[in-house]
């Protein structure tokens, strides 16, 4: 096949180079506008009972609020005669607005849950109608109505957007709400002189809530999107010229990045269309995208120039370079899409977007690189080489790295030795992640300075879990007197603080108020009834989970059905949902690297290992990501607020750093397997394969975690937890992993390596040596000493062009096979171990 493909490539190399340009320009076109057609959100399960209570609780009594105002009254109080004049006239202003259908004031009703503990300040809750981009663009200019200069001064002075704003009580503790629209006017309209002519204090106005959280989240992402884009593009292609010493093999691998990007926004653009897309998606396109690209062209432009540097012609080194490594960026492409398929099993489509991206970029990246850039390098041919820069050393054939080959004899030479210390180093940081703790994102993800922080600091902090935490509890049944029941009896719960019915206010299991306006509305229907209950912990706190568990669980007649939402029901649901599907996403992130990784070494014993080893690196980076964000280190230098984890983000994480582990290791591997099938054993296969890829690997792995790590300047949190710890997962794999453990472990293992049971065996000859088999060598004695007097047997005279591999055949059986250089042929290098021990190959 890769034949057919190198042949198809290099026969017509104008002619695919055109059709590369054409899709450039149709993805670029008609992919533009992808950012548009993307959401936020996404974190919870469509399908959960959370969700479920949300979608009845918004058709019986309407959309919870979506827009929060928090208005503080300087040297005064929110019930004072001049206080309650201005709050009226700004409700009835806000109320005006055509896009704005529901509004709850604390000044209609007197609602306890919207003022604040200390009298200085209320809220106004509000539901704007609108999705999307134009939800977006109805909250910001509603923002900046109500901040304007007026009767209403602004108390947010925020350099820019955010991300996950606050909580807001549901419809049962404080109205109605909506979505949102364009503003029709200035709500907070009018001038300071008319409104000290009527009396009106001048009020500090904050706003916040889910609408403008989504908006300024959107807008942050885009931006640190750009701000990273405008680094890593330049930043990498410096360091591609360090690498290449030509300017010219630098942008190729950023050519196949550029084509891979492109391509993916096209998919999400229609992807968009038809289903729900997270806007977070966009930052992994760029960052596989490049990475990837980069990856797979190292790898060609690398061979190639590894080919053309032996005497071959430029059409026939892009020939042998599509044959040799096509097979191993096939069988990267698609562990690392195998991977990432793996984020389908779970419901919340903020990861299943991660997915749809990744795929895309993967493939694309993958086609790129076995086409486009063989036809690239059959028409450049050893100008692959031009535009040099002063310091460019020669490339010799072979390619190898004398210094990873130093490395590698050492590892393999001592391998225990070597292996200890660097598992005890991964371990040591994977233990954090054991006192882990995990939350769905809140506007506490925002730098501190934006609009939603500002506000959603205040309601935390001045009306505490009265507003922020109420749980909406909905039930069903054929008989009334159950709802009548039912009030008292959740009120008498550990950890509640009271609840709102349709038949008044409840606490300790005894009714204390009659229900009415200042309630804000609980209500119920002839079957249905809806109860707000207003835990007296943190949502995010255990014992607010704890007492979702207790509503579900509390006994009710069969007729009855008793559905919970809010923030912790949210929050329960998520990890339930998490909690739930992962050991299918184990298994099957399991089962295909498996396959796959043994359809690629014929060994059985290799994928274990390689599993074995990423679930090692994967765990030192997420006790990494504990002791930083949740433990608040490198808080100062970051600007992040330290809190739990999100829910989803250890998964993304899990996903994409194992996928792109395994793709490290099929990279290691493809060389170490095409030396042993070479004829040499398995050290000295190590030895050749770690010094031919380790260049690669490293600098591969230093290009994608420079680009990963340019995410944790964001402001954005999220960013930064995905940036830094794939970034981290990258480093240490490309360093620590498959420089001392991959080739220490192989070398403790030996002809172990190699092994596959009878039926799944495929035994073929190598190329210069005895056929190879798959089995463990056998135990063999050692050959007699020669005799005492013997004389000494006379030289071999050398035989032109023999291979290495061929002599290291024609040894005798017992003296234990050295291991060959692999940097050049006329450098010496002395043999590992003098050991004849033949399971393990000659080295101790």
């Amino acid at each position: 096949m890769f034949c057919w493909i190198g042949e198809a490539a290099t026969r017509r190399p104008r002619l695919v180079l055109f059709g590369a340009f054409v899709f450039l320009v149709l993805c670029v076109a008609l992919g533009a506008g992808a950012g548009g057609r993307l959401k936020t959100q996404g974190y919870d399960d469509p399908r959960s009972d959370s969700s479920f209570a949300a979608r009845v609780t918004a058709e019986h009594l309407g959309a919870a609020p979506n827009l929060v105002v928090v208005v503080q009254v300087p040297g005064g109080f929110v019930d004072d005669a001049a206080a309650q004049r201005a709050g009226e006239d700004l409700t009835r202003r806000l109320a005006a607005q055509p896009q704005v259908s529901a509004v709850s004031s604390y000044w209609r009703g007197r609602a306890a849950e919207l003022r604040s503990r200390d009298g200085r300040s209320a809220m106004l809750l509000a539901h704007v109608d609108g999705t999307g981009e134009e939800l977006g663009g109805r909250v910001k200019r509603l923002r900046e109505a109500l901040t304007a200069a007026g009767p209403y001064t602004g108390g947010s002075s925020a350099p820019g957007p955010s991300t996950a704003g606050p909580s807001t009580p549901g419809p049962s503790a404080a109205g109605p709400s909506a979505a949102g629209s364009s503003t029709g006017g200035s709500p907070a309209g009018g001038s300071s002189a008319r409104a000290a002519a009527k009396g009106m204090p001048a009020l500090k106005v904050h706003v916040g809530g889910p609408a403008l959280v989504d908006a300024e989240l959107q807008d942050l992402s885009e931006s640190d999107l750009k701000r990273a884009e405008a680094v890593v593009l330049p930043g990498t292609l410096i360091l591609l010229v360090l690498v290449f010493g030509s300017v010219v093999a630098a942008l190729l691998p950023l050519l196949i990045g550029v084509l891979s990007i492109a391509g993916t926004l096209l998919v999400l653009s229609v992807l968009g269309r038809v289903t729900d897309v997270s806007v977070f998606a966009l930052n992994l396109t760029t960052v596989l995208g490049l990475g990837l690209g980069i990856d797979y062209g190292l790898l060609i432009v690398s061979r190639f120039r590894e080919e053309i540097t032996g005497g071959h012609s430029a059409r026939d080194a892009a020939l042998r370079t599509v044959r040799t490594e096509g097979h191993t960026i096939v069988f990267s492409a698609a562990t690392v899409c195998a991977a990432l398929a793996t984020l389908l099993v779970f419901p919340p489509y903020f990861l299943r977007s991660f997915a749809y991206a990744g795929i895309a970029v993967v493939a694309i990246a993958a086609v790129a690189a076995l086409t486009i850039m063989p036809a690239l390098l059959t028409l450049l041919g050893k100008r692959v080489n031009a535009w040099p820069v002063p310091w460019r050393r020669r490339v010799q054939a072979g390619c190898a790295s004398r210094w990873w080959e130093a490395l590698a004899r050492r590892v393999v030479r001592r391998p225990v030795l070597a292996a200890v210390p660097v598992i005890g180093l991964l371990a040591v940081l994977a233990a954090p992640f054991a006192h882990a703790g995990f939350a769905t994102p809140d506007d506490r993800a925002l730098p501190a300075g934006s609009f939603s922080r500002q506000a959603g600091d205040l309601v935390r902090g001045e009306f505490g879990t009265r507003s922020a935490g109420a749980l909406t509890v909905f039930t069903t049944s054929a008989t009334p007197q159950v709802a009548l029941d039912y009030a008292p009896r959740l009120s008498a719960l550990p950890g509640v603080a009271q609840v709102v019915g349709p038949f008044g206010v409840y606490r300790d299991g005894r009714q204390v108020a009659a229900s009415g306006p200042g309630q804000a509305g609980p209500s119920g229907t002839d079957r249905a009834a809806f109860h707000s209950v207003v835990p007296s912990a943190d949502p995010r706190s255990g014992a607010a989970q704890r007492l979702v568990r207790a509503i579900r669980a509390m006994p009710t007649p069969a007729d009855t059905h008793v559905h919970v939402g809010g923030p912790s029901a949210v929050l329960v649901d998520a990890k339930d949902t998490v909690a739930g599907r992962l050991p299918l996403a184990l298994a099957v992130i399991t089962l295909t690297t498996s396959v796959l990784l043994f359809g690629f070494t014929r060994s059985v014993i290799l994928p274990l290992k390689a599993i074995a080893l990423n679930a090692l690196s994967l765990a030192a980076v997420m006790g990494a990501m504990v002791w930083v964000f949740q433990t608040g280190h490198l808080q100062s230098l970051l600007g992040f607020t330290p809190g739990p984890l999100s829910t989803t983000m250890p998964v993304l994480l899990f996903c994409i750093v194992f996928g792109l582990s395994v793709d490290y290791e099929v990279f290691v591997l493809a060389r170490i397997k095409e030396a042993h099938d070479a004829g040499q054993d398995t050290a000295g296969s190590i030895v050749t394969g770690i010094a031919r890829t380790g260049g690669i690997v490293t600098t591969a792995g230093a290009l994608l975690a420079f680009t990963l790590l340019s995410f944790g300047t964001s402001q954005v949190s999220l960013l930064q937890f995905f940036g830094i710890g794939a970034g981290l997962g990258v480093l240490l794999d490309a360093t620590l992993v498959r420089g001392v453990l991959v080739p220490a472990l192989m070398r403790l293992a030996g002809g172990w390596n190699w092994w596959a049971p009878r039926g799944l065996r495929r035994d073929r000859p190598a190329r210069n040596g005895p056929p190879v088999t798959g089995d463990p060598p056998a135990r063999r004695a050692p050959p007699p000493p020669p005799a005492r007097h013997a004389p000494p047997t006379p030289p071999v005279p050398p035989v032109p062009q023999v291979s290495q591999a061929s002599q290291a055949s024609q040894a005798p059986a017992g003296a234990g096979p050295a291991v060959p250089p692999v940097s050049s042929p006329s450098r010496r290098t002395p043999d590992v171990s003098r050991s004849s021990h033949p399971t393990q190959e000659g080295l101790s």
